[in-house]
């Protein structure tokens, strides 16, 4: 009797959340939303390159309130939002803007478990957008700048018993600010969306040891046959011992140990190549010993390929994958949801798109302007998937004006808004240094608040020599880093060509096909060509790609097609915002893809 009375209140209590929660207003969605459980939001595990077993997922209904900025915490908040969801979104749940003149909190209690006693805790945040300041029982324990990145705090000192409270303010100016933040703006129209405020990835707590691993950097040297291995630690102990081990489907094949901090060095004979035709993923084991007693462990996984760049036989320079030329083919894809934003209803829908690249015979995406969940690129690392990573635009006008090429004349920015720059698009590549599908940074996108060009190169290139850089796709050229990126609309056009480095089309297409029934709003939508049928955009978009093949022989190595999905006004994409209509032939495109990549193997 007592087993039924509390599987009963246990589904009182599931049933009570889910009547607190449901789906704000009544702009499309995806499938996929149907399957939000409040009491279950994306509840995989969102770290797979530093994945510890014994953890607590925080997502789920927080109570919140927007107060006027520099207010005390609200006595009374206003009400539930699912976490994390940012509230403008649908499955927030509100759908409400907050605006640079307001503050929006958060509070939730959550329990430690009691068989994490003698450990210390660690609160982790996947992404905040923009400033978060983070309360334990009403203890300010830090803040962190940054709406793209993960950050993490140690609450051990902070807790009060079995039961605490987390609090998080969140001040977030848009396109007010000089801060990165892609497309968003406070009137969307066009080419622009709406913001995204406040928590936006998973929210989570785990047991660690009071020196425990932080972060892991490999980065592969396939001509050596060696994966350079440094692991960094909370307290960088000089006597507590790292041990890094790789894992061949469950065999060790190299290991190696050393101090945190230090570059490990594992041979490999021979090893499995990554491509995007074999995406082979060893898996590894990190561990920190104190005295010989293991007293952290997690796993991770690593992979062998290389990025590069050579003249071919024509005296071309071309892109290789692991010494070999290859043609990087790709959408535009800006990771927006119409009924999470930033944040994909599910795991499944964020896989979702990445399969669909992939089955159109694409073998990159271009990432425009975002930055996504870790478990993204850990998908795009499993499906062989190339990733473009740009930094997120900031500090830029809004107007058609502000965006043209200002006569090759780069921005000015402050002082303060250069260190922030920097310092965010460190914590960016950090977050994505070992995911191997990602080969190539780009820092700025046109000359949107494009600044000191030459310098962020440089100094990209020097944090990470092991990827290619594309200096601003389709901005104010200059002549720095490995590529000349190329703009074009809406056909396939080179009219510019730079014999030093590798050139690409990083932007072209853009064909526009608006269904009813699957369209953000009922105004005016926009494609840079707009087309009636399935027929029609899959015929043109056939008629692009054989233009595409030709400016391959005279010297292109990349192209990128605008886009993979609809994202509010725009109905340029090759899916509809809500995912449930494919705007081409299927089959006609994957061809076509795939002889425009074939074409530099000929």
């Amino acid at each position: 009797m007592k087993k039924v009375t509390i599987v009963c209140c246990a589904l009182l209590m599931a049933f009570g959340m889910q009547a607190q929660w449901k789906p704000a207003g009544d702009k499309i969605k995806t499938d996929w939303a149907e399957k939000v459980d409040p009491n279950h939001v994306l509840p995989e595990y969102p770290r797979p390159l530093i994945e510890r077993s014994d953890w607590v997922n925080l997502n789920g209904l927080w109570d919140y309130a927007i107060a006027s900025s520099g207010a005390a915490e609200p006595s009374a908040f206003d009400g539930k939002i699912l976490v994390p969801f940012a509230i403008e979104s649908s499955l927030s749940g509100v759908m409400k803007e907050v605006g640079d003149a307001n503050e929006l909190w958060y509070k939730r209690e959550f329990t430690v478990p009691s068989g994490w006693k003698g450990k210390n805790v660690i609160l982790n945040f996947g992404a905040v957008d923009w400033k978060a300041d983070v309360f334990i029982n009403d203890v300010l324990i830090g803040s962190h700048q940054g709406g793209y990145t993960p950050f993490s705090f140690d609450i051990t000192p902070f807790l009060a018993g079995k039961t605490n409270t987390v609090t998080v303010r969140v001040w977030d100016p848009t396109n007010k600010g000089y801060q990165p933040r892609g497309k968003q703006v406070n009137k969307p129209e066009g080419i622009w969306y709406t913001p995204v405020t406040g928590i936006w990835q998973t929210v989570w707590i785990e047991p660690v040891a009071a020196n425990h691993i932080t972060a892991i950097k490999s980065i592969p040297c396939i001509d050596s046959g060696s994966l350079n291995v440094t692991v960094s630690t909370s307290q960088g102990c000089a006597t507590d011992i790292v041990e890094v081990k790789l894992l061949d489907k469950g065999q060790m094949v190299a290991s190696a140990k050393g101090l945190q901090g230090k570059e490990l060095r594992l041979a490999v004979k021979n090893p499995t190549l990554w491509d995007t035709q074999n995406p082979y993923l060893y898996d590894m084991k990190v561990s920190i010993s104190s005295n010989g007693k293991v007293t952290d462990e997690v796993k991770s996984y690593a992979a062998f390929r290389k990025i590069s760049t050579k003249r071919d036989a024509n005296g071309l320079m071309r892109m290789q994958l692991n010494n070999k030329d290859l043609f990087h083919y790709g959408p535009l894809d800006q990771g927006w949801w119409p009924d999470g934003l930033y944040t994909a209803p599910t795991d499944e829908a964020l896989h979702y798109d990445i399969k669909k690249t992939k089955d159109w015979g694409f073998n990159m995406i271009r990432k425009h302007v975002k930055v996504e969940p870790a478990r993204w690129y850990y998908h795009c690392d499993k499906e062989g998937i190339l990733v473009w990573q740009d930094m997120p635009s900031g500090d830029m006008g809004n107007s058609w004006a502000a965006h043209i090429y200002n006569g090759g004349t780069d921005k000015k920015r402050s002082a303060e808004s250069i260190a922030n720059y920097y310092r965010e698009w460190k914590e960016i590549m950090d977050a994505c240094i070992s995911n191997p599908s990602v080969v190539v940074w780009v820092p700025f996108n046109e000359a949107w608040g494009q600044f000191d060009t030459e310098k962020v190169v440089e100094w990209t290139a020097a944090y990470d020599p092991s990827r290619l850089v594309n200096p601003a796709s389709g901005g104010n050229h200059r002549p720095c880093g490995d590529i000349l990126d190329l703009h074009n609309y809406p056909g396939p056009a080179m009219y510019l060509f730079d014999a030093a480095r590798v050139n690409v089309l990083g932007e072209y297409g853009g064909i526009g096909l608006p269904l009813e029934e699957h369209l953000w709003w009922q105004k005016r939508n926009w494609g840079y060509v707009q087309f009636k049928s399935v027929d029609e955009v899959t015929a043109e978009y056939v008629k692009y790609a054989k233009e595409l093949k030709e400016l391959v022989r005279r010297g292109f190595s990349a192209a990128v097609y605008t886009q993979t999905t609809d994202v509010e006004g725009e109905v340029n994409g090759l899916m509809t915002y809500d995912r449930k209509e494919i705007k081409i032939k299927e089959a006609d495109v994957y061809k076509a893809n795939r002889e425009v990549i074939n074409e530099l193997s000929k």
